[in-house]
């Protein structure tokens, strides 16, 4: 009887470091994902700062553009007020339409491309977005691993027990952005 209780007792020690590995590998993930928003988030910000310095150098060129710097306006404050990433990535997106828009009205200011300010914020603000793309790659990469580990055997039964909730990917809500560009010669 003896013998049976220490194989009991050794069983359900190990079961406990097994149940313990397996949270705290799930912690760090969750953790990881967490950082890794971060990392967008703080991009997203410096575009959302950036934006005004660009459009206040480019009112003074572009008079008539009044909807134009309105669509900017109003994309930018429905994307600083997104509450999750599924609100982010939708108003990022529209953001994102916005700017685009915005760049092709430019192309019809010469004057305004030419301004030395105004290339300094439309470099730093590309510089930014390139940013945004890596920072919102690596986020999809680790929701990728954190939702794999919570819904995969053995891990899953660790991550219902402690309620470890699925993670949305940060993914392009423009259908223009999905589409494969078109060149012709």
């Amino acid at each position: 009887m003896g013998i049976a209780l220490i194989i009991v007792a050794a069983v359900l020690v190990l079961l406990i470091v097994f149940v313990i590995g397996i949270y705290n590998a799930l912690v760090r993930l969750r953790n990881q994902v967490s950082n890794a928003w971060s990392q967008i988030d703080v991009q997203l910000k410096r575009r959302h700062d950036l934006i005004p310095n660009l459009v206040e150098t480019a009112k003074g060129y572009m008079k008539h553009e009044r909807g134009t710097f309105e669509a900017i306006t109003n994309a930018r404050s429905q994307a600083m007020g997104a509450k999750n990433v599924a609100d982010a990535s939708k108003a990022e997106g529209a953001l994102g339409e916005a700017l685009s828009k915005f760049m092709l009205v430019v192309e019809n200011y010469p004057e305004l491309k030419a301004n030395q300010n105004f290339l300094s914020l439309q470099e730093e603000l590309t510089s930014t977005e390139n940013k945004i793309a890596f920072s919102r790659q690596n986020y999809n990469d680790q929701v990728l691993f954190f939702n794999n580990k919570i819904q995969m055997f053995p891990s899953n039964i660790v991550a219902g027990t402690f309620k470890f909730d699925k993670r949305d990917f940060f993914e392009i809500e423009i259908a223009a952005e999905r589409e494969v560009p078109k060149v012709s010669f």
